[in-house]
């Protein structure tokens, strides 16, 4: 009789890490019998999900005994509409992290290479870990800056994917528009650019791009989005990819039918066009920014600034300690020593109360 200790799983595991998310506000409360916790450390929108998406919700309730539509066709067409593309060039998953994962076992096989700057999103690696690609990391340059030459010389004749995540998660730094199309005339086009827009709403330099126009000028460009940030649907797990057509058909072979609930879909077609929602996203977002930019300043700590919903903190040796100490108090930040930044949290920009909450504790802690 076979025993657990025969069944040996793929090789490639031994280099998987669980993706580790942040402690949920009740688990908090229940640790540690607080009455107040707010929860910073995700990069969801404080302000709540889309209400025409919560409309739409509940509209939905009473079809849950069918099947959601698996070629995700109504939500598809929203998509297109609002963002000026063909429904074909369009692939709607699991949250993006979904597409991540399934853009990997579309593209990646073993010995192949991945090209990432470094810190950024760690679902990048899961999914050329998973497949047992290589993942070749380029480190940013003084302040987080992405560095395009270090990026075109990792690319090797292995090289299947690059990933550009802008605005970057975890720093909040942003790929400015002439260093894309510097990028792009230089990546061979057997390489697959994926340009990970997650946080592009927040984007509002004038030499942002989202990169969506290079699809349209033909460029071998996926541009991933998400429904889980400023349309406040973190909870549903809605992500979309657009590319050109002949990739959107490769990623459609591997992905499995049903992939995204009928709630998910109806409420992403509802919020898409709920723009007073995602406009008060914005305006909150930035007003929230610097009202913490000036709190850090006060208190002398840097701090990296941001085009996006969190701000990278620098804390200094005793960040893991002081990251404990904002627990304690009911403070739930993220700690950096997860992107190799041990010196470092990351805090999602909340409502003004949950800013001024958060201020006011990380004076306590810091003992000024």
């Amino acid at each position: 009789m076979a025993t657990t200790k025969e069944i040996k799983p793929r090789k490639v595991l031994d280099r998987i890490k669980p993706y580790s998310p942040g402690k949920p506000i009740w688990e908090l409360q229940k640790e540690l019998g607080l009455e107040k916790v707010i929860k910073l450390a995700s990069n969801e929108n404080p302000l709540g999900p889309s209400p025409k998406g919560v409309q739409a919700i509940s509209a939905g309730l009473a079809e849950l005994n069918r099947y959601p539509d698996a070629d995700t066709a109504a939500l598809k067409v929203a998509i297109a509409e609002k963002i000026d593309m063909k429904k074909e060039q369009i692939i709607v998953t699991n949250g993006a992290d979904e597409l991540i994962t399934l853009m990997s076992e579309a593209f990646l096989e073993e010995g192949d290479e991945i090209v990432v700057p470094y810190p950024s999103f760690s679902e990048y690696d899961f999914g050329a870990d998973l497949m047992g690609a290589t993942v070749v990391q380029v480190p940013f340059d003084e302040g987080f800056q992405f560095n395009v030459d270090k990026m075109i010389n990792a690319i090797t004749d292995k090289t299947k994917l690059l990933y550009i995540c802008s605005p970057n998660n975890p720093t909040g730094t942003y790929l400015a528009k002439s260093d894309f199309e510097a990028l792009l005339d230089a990546v061979p086009e057997r390489v697959l650019v994926v340009f990970d827009g997650a946080y592009s709403h927040y984007a509002t330099a004038d030499d942002y791009t989202n990169g969506m126009d290079y699809i349209k000028a033909g460029k071998n460009v996926l541009v991933l989005q998400t429904f889980s940030k400023v349309y406040g649907l973190a909870g549903l797990r809605v992500g979309f990819g657009v590319a050109p057509e002949s990739i959107i058909q490769t990623i459609l072979k591997v992905k499995e039918p049903f992939n995204v609930n009928s709630l998910a879909q109806a409420a992403a077609k509802a919020a898409i066009s709920d723009d007073e929602h995602v406009e008060a996203s914005i305006e909150s977002n930035e007003a929230g920014a610097k009202e913490l930019y000036q709190a850090f300043t006060d208190l002398g700590l840097d701090y990296v600034e941001t085009t996006s919903n969190f701000i990278l903190l620098q804390l200094g040796p005793d960040a893991e300690k002081l990251y404990h100490d904002l627990l304690s108090k009911g403070v739930i930040v993220r700690y950096g020593k997860i992107w190799g930044l041990p010196e470092y949290v990351r805090v999602t920009i909340g409502t003004k109360e949950e800013n001024e909450f958060f201020i006011n504790v990380l004076k306590e802690v810091l003992n000024k």
